[in-house]
């Protein structure tokens, strides 16, 4: 059986889809879907004795190379691209025991990623819930008045995986001053004082931003204080 001089068929056979109709020169079946070269010659894969194999497409690497270890005999096949000039894989050819034995492996190794992902997972959240509760006593300690609930609120919001908010930068993450200081500055400026509505209404985040300074410092001045204050 022809191999093709590509890297795609250096570890071994090569089956074509080929791009116009060719018929099988030995029973001259056809037009053939796939095709083998022998001597130059197009064959089908029955005659060429690859008729028993299933067609795996590309796309799955690990079941794509378990199905050629479980697989006595295998193929690779190639269609030739016309734009790029090149022969390129579609998939392969595998006994379809191998394919079975291949697909249980692959299950099985799905079964010990689902259970390392969920171990991950509460891995994970532990750690969240951990950091969220520093960050919530890095808040009480700079906010003595800010109440325990709102410091919670805070701290969740901001260390929040994924959110890309103040908590979760390296500043955020090393507890900075600097950093809880912004997540609550964003909290006392969303939720108590009317810079939400004043974006809502047209006003310029920056000028937004000067008209609530004064209530922003207010609710600050008393949470540093102790005193819980809303301006």
């Amino acid at each position: 059986m022809a191999r093709l001089a590509t890297p795609s068929s250096r570890t071994g056979l090569v089956v074509f889809q080929p791009l116009r109709r060719r018929h099988c020169v030995e029973c001259h079946g056809g037009p053939l879907t796939l095709l083998v070269l022998e001597d130059g010659e197009p064959r089908c894969v029955d005659c060429a004795d690859l008729g028993h194999l299933v067609f795996l497409p590309r796309g799955d690497t690990a079941l794509t190379r378990r199905s050629r270890e479980e697989s006595t005999l295998s193929a690779v096949v190639v269609r030739f691209n016309r734009r790029k000039a090149r022969y390129e894989r579609q998939g392969v050819l595998v006994e379809e025991s191998g394919l079975a034995r291949a697909e249980e492996r692959c299950l099985a190794d799905a079964e010990a990623r689902r259970r390392r992902r969920a171990r991950d997972a509460r891995r994970r959240a532990a750690q969240d819930v951990r950091f969220a509760e520093a960050f919530a006593a890095e808040i009480r300690r700079l906010f003595p008045g800010c109440p325990a609930d709102r410091a919670e609120a805070i701290a969740a919001h901001a260390s929040a995986r994924g959110s890309g908010r103040v908590g979760r930068s390296a500043a955020g993450r090393a507890l900075s001053e600097g950093a809880v200081v912004s997540a609550v500055v964003a909290s006392v400026r969303h939720l108590d004082t009317p810079y939400d509505p004043l974006l809502m209404s047209g006003v310029p985040r920056h000028e937004a931003r000067r008209r609530i300074r004064p209530g922003v410092e207010t609710v600050l001045r008393g949470w540093r204080s102790g005193r819980a204050e809303v301006g």
